[in-house]
């Protein structure tokens, strides 16, 4: 896919240094930008990439069709319908082992 901006470079995930939420939450200014809506959030970001993994590169717009909500009233609740996108798109490579 072609990007606007290197995944990996400042705009990005700074060189492999940030993955998923991270990148994400760069994105949004908690004052200004809530209650936050998430059809205008993937209009303006939708084709940014956002890294999962060392490997995977996926845009913010694959992402949010998994985003349960359309709009969310302040950065804890956008931070958590994230979450629970990510895990259940199986975009959060990290796994809870229980002993």
């Amino acid at each position: 896919m072609d990007w606007p901006h290197d995944p990996d470079g400042e705009e990005g995930s700074e060189g492999r240094r940030k993955y998923g939420h991270a990148v994400i939450a760069k994105k949004i200014d908690e004052e200004a930008d809530f209650p936050l809506s998430a059809d205008e959030f993937v209009a303006e970001y939708g084709d940014h990439p956002i890294r999962i993994d060392y490997e995977t590169v996926v845009s913010v717009a694959d992402i949010f069709e998994h985003v349960e909500g359309s709009e969310f009233e302040d950065f804890p609740e956008f931070h958590k319908a994230l979450g629970r996108a990510l895990r259940s798109a199986d975009y959060w490579p990290y796994r809870l082992e229980h002993a």
